[in-house]
């Protein structure tokens, strides 16, 4: 061609190079093709308008769906779409190799897209080239789907938005990976920065506090909500000069800001930057902006759930109370852990009120439920206990007083979602160590003696809270030696990893027997075994039960070498239980000898355990049987080991004094002073003021094998008259 000769048509010029001409509109669903791009289709070889369905029949499906992904990006960002495509003929078989280069646009009113490109064969090229990494289709193609897949799995298992940023610094994108990484926040009119990688902390501070309108990247992406490309440093100063200088001395050679979208709302920006130059191809556009989606929903989530627990840890906070510093003569430890799992506020609680004269009270429940409504419930019962015990009353008062107001509380709230609650609350002096206390269908509380014996502690009990206003609860009273540790506990604590009661109480007893420490490390180590490693090597019986709140309670008398406060005398060692059995309650002689077994369970001898546990059975059953009073039991193991002894005593109101009988061969019973003779190694009955005491001692002995020791004394002569109260 000679210059001066007028230029051939493009037409022309596309078929001398072997491009073709094709057009789509979505809309319509109609493809149309120039004579050499029906050709590189493999359809009849002429100008031809061919309905989308058609022309998608000879695209391989994979290159298809690629198609589709690149339109919808390039429109986006109001870029050139350029992809590989694979032709395949009516059998199936690749044939050829074709590139594709259009300008798409977006259409909103009609909803469709519509573009105009070029059709070119191209060679496939080989796979771990760099074109087969450009490529849509080859090595880089699978690269990028295992990549994407990862990220994405990776991105969802994120908790928190400290959790995201490790992950997505952590991204080793396929063929391209950047050095740095940003992602930048909007506060008002100003980008902040939530979190970056690949450089030193203070080189963000220009970056901190930004206002939206500056001439920056970033500040640009959030604005319009479109992604920017920087291949080079020379476009980023040409396009940016104002902020240039701060991204200069980085040494980066290409940039990507693309937005974090959720929900239509841009929320912020991703920066990648590169230390090396790239072109951002679609393929490399697309991989960029698939992982900032799954980014910006991540952080979504992320910032969602963080809003979630930082308001429920508060609530749950400010609903529990700050524990008086100091106690003359006690120490105080507390702890509450919310379950893992669903929304972390419930309706355990605990509680210390003070009282007047130094006394204080203890107070610790759980509302029915694990919702916003059992902990608003739970706030609500905690304020009336509160009130109750400021106006004087007496622990049963307290609680009757609460279920009245609980039951009311719940009927008028939801009569349709009626609520119970359970509640320990015991009145402390810290001078003698006594509790008066009340129990509303709440756990007993357990006592740690100073020698490290653990005993759960019955007491007498009503309904829980709520459901039977006029309910009433019986009060007891315990007493702590110096060097005892009082336990109060949920029953989350106990059933925590699949545990009933029993399998439970027997996990945590080990870990009350054999620390040593102070208070505050002995409340640590019980939530521990509950919640630590240990824990998945004692799994319950109910393991695919739900796990509940935990809320525990530790008070110390100090003494007796404890730990707890400046008590370096040493007691010596004393094990202590007391129970009443009332003439309504036969079933607690069981408790009773429960109590007296767990009192000696580390005392050498079967026997000797065994035959103590017969004599309180028949002590107890001679009270109830021949007395109209209640009994009321004291046990206490003191002593050195090796050198121990029992006393157990029986105390009642009767007045009539047990006499020993001689028993017929056939006769049902008055053989219990003979039981008492032949089995202890002390015994005798004292008269009270009112009623009379019966105990016996039983000496320890180091032999496994042995009996008793001495031979038992006579009580009474052998002419003494059979009595009204003969056992």
């Amino acid at each position: 061609m000679r210059t001066g000769d007028p230029l051939p048509e493009v037409g022309d010029l596309l078929a001398a190079l072997a491009t073709g001409l094709w057009q789509w509109d979505t809309a319509t669903g109609e493809v149309t093709v120039d004579a050499e791009a029906a050709r590189l289709l493999g359809l009849p070889t002429r100008c031809a308008v061919h309905t989308e369905a058609r022309v998608r029949s000879r695209l391989h499906p994979v290159d298809w769906n690629e198609i589709t992904g690149v339109v919808a990006l390039a429109a986006t960002e109001g870029t050139l779409a350029e992809v590989r495509i694979r032709i395949m003929d009516e059998q199936g078989h690749v044939v050829r190799m074709v590139r594709s280069r259009s300008r798409p646009s977006f259409d909103p009113v009609r909803k469709a897209y519509k573009l105009i490109g070029t059709l070119q064969e191209v060679a496939e090229p080989a796979p771990g080239t760099p074109a087969g990494r450009r490529a849509v289709t080859g090595d880089w193609r699978r690269s990028r789907e295992a990549f994407l897949l990862d990220a994405g799995r990776a991105l969802a298992e994120a908790r928190s938005t400290e959790e995201v940023l490790r992950v997505a610094a952590g991204l080793s994108m396929p063929g391209f990976s950047p050095d740095g990484l940003a992602v930048f926040g909007v506060s008002g009119d100003r980008l902040t920065v939530i979190g970056h990688h690949g450089q030193p902390e203070n080189d963000m501070n220009p970056f901190v506090n930004m206002p939206l309108e500056t001439d920056y990247p970033a500040a640009e992406v959030v604005r319009a909500g479109r992604a920017v490309y920087l291949s080079s440093p020379e476009q980023y100063r040409s396009r940016y000069p104002l902020t240039w200088p701060l991204a200069e001395r980085f040494g980066r050679r290409s940039w990507a800001f693309l937005p974090l979208t959720v929900a239509g709302r841009t929320m912020g920006a991703w920066m990648a930057a590169f230390a090396y130059p790239v072109a951002f191809t679609p393929d490399e556009r697309s991989v960029l902006t698939t992982v900032a989606r799954m980014l910006a929903q991540a952080l979504s989530r992320a910032g969602a759930a963080e809003t979630q627990r930082e308001l429920t840890d508060g609530l749950q906070r400010s609903m529990l109370p700050v524990l008086a510093p100091e106690i003359p003569g006690m120490t105080v430890a507390a702890r509450y852990v919310p379950t893992g799992g669903g929304l972390q506020v419930g309706g355990d609680w605990y509680d210390m009120i003070p009282l007047p004269g130094g006394r204080f009270a203890l107070v610790i429940g759980d509302v029915q439920g694990h919702d916003v409504r059992a902990a608003g419930l739970m706030g609500q019962l905690r304020i009336a206990l509160r009130a109750y015990a400021a106006e004087g009353h007496r622990p049963d008062a307290v609680l009757s007083r609460a279920s009245h107001f609980f039951h009311g509380l719940t009927q008028a709230d939801d009569p349709g979602d009626l609520r119970f609650a359970t509640c320990y609350y015991a009145e402390v002096d810290p001078a003698t160590g006594t509790l008066e206390s009340a129990r509303a269908g709440h756990l007993d509380p357990v006592v740690r003696m100073a020698d490290g014996t653990a005993l759960i502690r019955a007491t007498s009990g009503g309904l829980p809270l709520g459901i039977d206003p006029d309910s009433d609860y019986p009060t007891t009273r315990l007493a702590l030696e110096p060097g005892d540790t009082l336990m109060l506990c949920t029953d989350g604590l106990v059933e925590t990893g699949g545990h009933d009661l029993h399998s439970g109480w027997d996990r945590l007893r080990v870990i009350l027997e054999e620390h040593e420490g102070a208070l505050e490390e002995l409340a640590d180590a019980l939530v521990q075994a509950v919640h630590g490693p240990s824990s998945h090597h004692t799994t319950g019986p109910l393991a695919d039960r739900r796990e509940d709140d935990i809320a525990l309670l530790l008070l110390c008398r100090e003494g007796g070498g404890c730990g707890c406060g400046d008590s370096p005398v040493l007691r010596t060692p004393l094990r202590r239980t007391m129970l009443t059995v009332a003439q309504a309650e036969p079933e607690r002689i069981a408790t009773a000898r429960q109590h007296l077994r767990d009192l000696l369970h580390d005392w050498p001898s079967e026997e000797q355990r065994d035959a103590s546990v017969l004599l309180l059975s028949e002590m107890l059953t001679n009270v109830l049987v021949h007395t109209d009073a209640d009994a009321l039991l004291v046990a206490e193991v003191t002593g050195a080991p090796g050198e121990r002894r029992i006393r157990v005593e029986v105390t009642d109101s009767g007045d009539d004094l047990p006499h020993k009988r001689r028993p017929g061969e056939m006769a049902s019973s008055g053989r219990g002073l003979m039981l008492i003779e032949l089995l202890a190694d002390e015994w005798g009955v004292a008269p009270r003021g009112e009623g009379k005491s019966i105990w016996y001692e039983v000496y320890e002995s180091t032999d496994p094998e042995d009996g008793f020791g001495p031979d038992p004394g006579d009580g009474f002569g052998p002419e003494a008259e059979d009595g009204p109260e003969a056992a």
